[in-house]
């Protein structure tokens, strides 16, 4: 038998120098039978993570990424500073008034990550530093923060920790007046907790090993995290189980879903040890959310609404028989969410692909519409923890506008600006140009695409075009801005947006028609969104740069295994590639929930339709783009093996001198570095990869 990996001990011409030959991983078939039909996986055996030789391989691929990018390391480094002398290193957030005191993060030079703090009483007082997550990250690689929870009455806060990227977090408790930790230290917990308003209550939910958040704990401050209280156990592994607090503070709600399904339950938070009671028991395809206000909860739900509309119900009987209609089902806005004020009740929706608030006076029922005048932009609601103010908090941004903090008086409908990211370097917003144009899909669907370039931009299919997608589980791609695409557009690159269906950008529909057996939509969304910037001469295919990553990497592989001749170049982050294979593993996190999203290949039609477009299943015999792949080894989403496996059959199969690497972050999860430093060096990396390709000039 062949050694895992060999490497050939000739080197290779390339236009930028020599380089070795790439690793090839060994195959090592592993036969199982589905629906009648043989299946053959010859790197199955990359799974094996505790395997020597698993690891050899991926770092083999390592040090040939390394040394097929080493004549661009002084580039990197260029990219690199050019990256980091636009951000202000030293830099403080919006404070948040909560209660007495102003809570905000800050920023030092040279340090990896924030540090929590707070003023009491005003922003004059002396600074209180809460947590140094710098502090926190000494001796680990990576650190990656999960909750951070201040108690009620701000004396004690509880905050999580995962130093793997494995997405499993310790959860701390730290008195704020001693700044000592408590000794209640409880492993294995998820992205929620919350306190009851007795400041020595906090209900947790941990994980179980598909790292599935199943259980739903009660721990009383100081007891033995053993011995907690089993508040509820999700038994359906479709299930997540969720706990959160409503704005009013008034209600701990535990919220059950998964892709189509939800129910949430409710109990008073000042009666921790109660029994929580249910609004609506699940059925199938029935969806909905809850606030709370007064003596009503606020609904919204799909019930008869598949662009979702508001109910109200008392909170004294809340079940869906009692439900009333506040807010109508409408076929052209899609109803997001609602955040419940004393006096104010704000909606957030969307229309024809742009985000909307409406501002509505509980008091007079008066309502209007908050005004955003760029064509393409993006709005999101702050924290806004004070239920009884009348002001309103949010972010706001597009492709030339940087980050935005406004302060909205919902009574006067003024806005105060109190901070906008600050771009060093002499960035001028007025030198680039933002628009929305419409590719037509093959069933002639118009499907939007967000533009931004720098002013002067001559359409003679000359300039360089970076296409990025995602398009799945109903997530938007917004439109937002970053500082560090002007690396971009500042060499001539056109940076664009495919808002294709499998997103929610035009309505529920648009999810709908984007996923289980229309899933192919998103993938020649994609291609339609393509060929109509090199039909309108924004780009040509010799130019065309394309990136996802995650479900967004599903995109990547199936567009490049039916269109390879389109792009130039691939970037795919993390890819979900192996879809047939990972959806037949019950056993792998996120598999059984997300049944709802591509479909059970144990059902044959869903076997043979996903087979169709799985990235895996798909490689061919021919010429594929240059293509960057990266991956890591602790990621719980979508595991090191599916981008290993792709790549080690792409190596195997594909024909011509056109790159392929593979970079794995050996100590990290799906989101890669966690420290702000080392993101930026990955970003730098990932375009000196595509400006070596393209020729573009330092």
């Amino acid at each position: 038998m062949l050694p895992i990996i060999y490497w050939l001990a000739t080197t290779a011409p390339t236009a930028s120098g020599t380089a070795l030959n790439p690793p090839v991983a060994k195959t090592d078939p592993k036969t199982d039978t589905v629906h009648g039909e043989a299946r053959v996986d010859d790197y199955f055996w990359l799974r094996e993570k505790s395997n020597p030789e698993v690891i050899e391989y991926l770092e083999a691929e390592n040090r040939h990424t390394e040394a097929m990018m080493q004549h661009t390391e002084d580039f990197q480094e260029q990219l690199y500073q050019e990256l980091l002398g636009r951000i202000k290193e030293t830099d403080l957030s919006v404070p948040e008034k909560m209660g007495d005191y102003y809570y905000y993060t800050r920023t030092e030079e040279g340090k990896q990550y924030p540090i929590y703090c707070r003023k009491k009483g005003s922003l004059e007082a002396e600074e209180e530093i809460l947590l140094d997550q710098n502090a926190l990250a000494e001796g680990h690689e990576y650190l990656e923060m999960g909750v951070y929870k201040i108690s009620p009455n701000h004396q004690l806060l509880a905050y999580s920790t995962d130093t793997t990227g494995g997405e499993s977090y310790t959860l701390y408790v730290k008195d704020l007046n001693t700044g000592q930790l408590l000794s209640d230290q409880i492993p294995n917990t998820y992205y929620s907790v919350e306190w009851a308003n007795d400041n020595r209550t906090l209900f947790y939910t941990t994980l179980d090993a598909a790292k599935r958040p199943y259980k739903l704990h009660r721990h009383q401050l100081g007891s033995d995290p053993a011995a907690d209280v089993l508040i509820y156990h999700e038994t359906d592994e479709s299930f997540f189980l969720d706990v959160s607090k409503t704005r009013s503070q008034a209600y701990l709600l535990m919220e059950l879903e998964n892709i189509n399904t939800s129910e949430v339950h409710y109990l008073e938070a000042d009666q921790p040890t109660g029994d929580f009671k249910v609004i609506s028991p699940r059925q199938s395809e029935l969806e909905y959310s809850v606030e709370h206000h007064d003596d009503q909860f606020l609904i919204v739900t799909n019930s008869d609404a598949v662009n979702f509309k508001l109910m109200r119900a008392s909170v004294n009987n809340p079940s869906r028989a009692n439900w009333e209609e506040v807010i109508p089902h409408r076929e052209t806005v899609k109803l997001d969410s609602v955040s419940a004020f004393q006096n104010h009740l704000v909606i957030s929706e969307r229309e024809d692909g742009l985000q909307k608030i409406r501002v509505r006076n509980l008091t007079t029922n008066e309502e209007h519409t908050v005004d955003f005048l760029e064509p393409v932009y993006t709005v999101r609601q702050g924290r806004n923890p004070e239920f009884n103010a009348n002001t309103l908090r949010f972010n706001y941004g597009s492709l030339v506008t940087p980050m935005s903090v406004f302060d909205y008086e919902m009574d006067a409908r003024t806005r105060e600006l109190k901070k906008q990211d600050e771009v060093l370097g002499g960035y001028d917003p007025s030198l680039y140009e933002s628009e929305r144009i419409f590719a037509k899909a093959a069933d002639g669907t118009a499907i939007p695409i967000s533009l931004v370039y720098k002013k002067g931009l001559v359409k003679d299919g000359e300039s360089p075009l970076l296409l990025y997608g995602y398009g799945s589980y109903g997530i938007n791609s917004d439109p937002y801005f970053s500082s560090n695409r002007l690396s971009l557009l500042d060499r001539g690159f056109i940076y664009a947006i495919g808002h294709i269906r499998g997103g929610e950008e035009m309505g529920r529909i648009w999810y709908e028609n984007g996923k289980l057996l229309q899933k192919r939509n998103t993938f020649t969304d994609f291609i339609a969104c393509a060929e109509h910037l090199i039909a309108e001469k924004y780009t040509a295919s010799d130019k065309l740069v394309i990136q996802g990553g995650s479900a967004g990497g599903l995109l990547m592989g199936a567009v490049t295994n039916m269109r390879p001749e389109l792009f130039e170049i691939v970037i795919a982050k993390v890819p979900f590639v192996d879809v047939v294979n990972t959806m037949l593993d019950a056993s792998i996190p996120l598999t059984v929930i997300e049944y709802d999203e591509w479909g059970n290949p144990n059902e044959k039609e869903f076997y043979n339709y996903i087979k169709s477009y799985s990235p895996y299943d798909n490689i061919e015999t021919k010429e594929y783009p240059h293509i960057l792949v990266t991956a890591g080894l602790n990621d719980p989403r979508v595991h090191y093996w599916e981008p290993a496996k792709w790549t080690a059959k792409l190596r195997a199969l594909k024909r011509g001198d056109n790159r392929l690497l593979l970079k794995t972050e050996m100590g990290a999860g799906h989101g890669g570095p966690s420290g702000r430093y080392d993101y930026l060096r990955e970003i730098a990396f990932e375009y000196a990869f595509i400006f070596d390709l393209l020729g573009v000039e330092k």
